[in-house]
């Protein structure tokens, strides 16, 4: 005997309910002539506005980022001229938190009732967090490729330098090469892998060996910092901005110069840890006119959100001068 078909499941507003919680979706309608806005509890909660009555999209608008709304404002004025479903993506603000909504729907008045219009607000926060960091690393891949190949032709031409013959040349280019390898790695550790706590002069001696002259002319790059130790998670930041520096002293500054000397000192009193990079004996150093590059926003971002402090620079003629700030109990975590 066989059993009977199931029935289908019966879409009460409980169903209802469950499945746009499980899916993190909020509900809204719009009435295309009084312009209010209804919202369902979850809407509300992500907008940040006060559960209750309906509200404008003025309301809302104080909550769009300031460089979202314009486009914001004519997307919605153009959702009723739009044929089939919209999207659109935008910014909002609330508190100190900034999120990504996606607000969806049927343009060209679908589905209207009653001069109401309906459609779903839907956090995608970690969604374009995600497609950040993607290109973030995309970015800085790319920006690390390029700085890699004019550092080891750099390398190359500071090798010849010293070098007598064609063997010590090639013997010490390798050198050089394997320890840029390594602080490399630093920089950017393979997935799994930890970078172990170390002392901030250990630290910097493997991040800048690949930049110090060999033999005689030995001695260019002089570092001078109390015994201190750096955190695993703050060696790879600091990691990163030494190795931006060094690699644009290089190209640019006192170690592209036969005569350039670099010096790395540290005051470790205090709250702060202040590291001095300064530069002499290079090029005459002119500013920067242009928007500053992806490098120097990755150490500022690293700065500022890893190690809690800063960065400055000071653009003297005679040789550039950086200082790096750091809190100190983020430089040991």
């Amino acid at each position: 005997m066989s059993s009977a078909p199931s029935s289908p499941p019966v879409w009460d507003a409980k169903h209802l309910r469950l499945a746009t919680d499980a899916a993190g979706v909020g509900l809204w309608s719009w009435n295309v002539d009084t312009d209010k806005i209804t919202m369902d509890e979850r809407a509300f909660d992500l907008w940040g506005v006060p559960t209750g009555g309906p509200v404008t999209f003025e309301d809302l608008s104080a909550h769009i980022h300031p460089k979202d709304l314009d486009r914001v404002r004519a997307g919605f004025a153009a959702t009723r001229s739009v044929k089939g479903a919209y999207e659109i993506d935008f910014r909002i603000v609330v508190g100190k938190e900034e999120r990504w909504v996606s607000a969806r729907g049927q343009g060209d008045d679908a589905g209207i009732v009653d001069r109401v219009m309906t459609g779903i607000f839907l956090d995608v926060t970690q969604r374009k967090q995600a497609e950040e960091a993607h290109e973030l690393l995309a970015g800085e891949m790319t920006h690390r490729v390029k700085n890699l190949l004019a550092v080891a032709a750099a390398l190359t031409n500071l090798t010849s330098r010293s070098a007598a013959t064609t063997t010590e040349m090639a013997r010490d280019l390798t050198h050089r090469l394997a320890a840029l390898g390594r602080a490399h790695d630093l920089v950017r550790p393979e997935p799994g892998q930890k970078v172990k706590a170390a002392l901030l002069g250990d630290l910097l001696t493997v991040l800048l060996a690949p930049y110090d002259e060999m033999g005689a002319f030995r001695g260019r790059v002089r570092i001078s910092v109390p015994r201190m130790s750096v955190g695993e998670s703050a060696a790879t930041t600091l990691a990163l901005v030494v190795h931006e520096l060094a690699t644009n002293a290089l190209k640019y500054g006192a170690l592209s110069a036969a005569d350039g000397m670099l010096d790395v000192s540290c005051n470790g009193s205090g709250e702060h840890v202040v590291i001095v990079w300064t530069e002499r004996g290079g090029p005459t150093v002119v500013a920067p006119k242009k928007p500053e590059g992806f490098g120097r926003k990755m150490a500022d971002r690293g700065m500022s959100g890893q190690l809690g402090g800063s960065i400055e620079y000071d653009w003297a003629a005679a040789g550039v001068v950086v200082k790096l700030e750091v809190n100190r109990d983020r430089l040991a975590a």
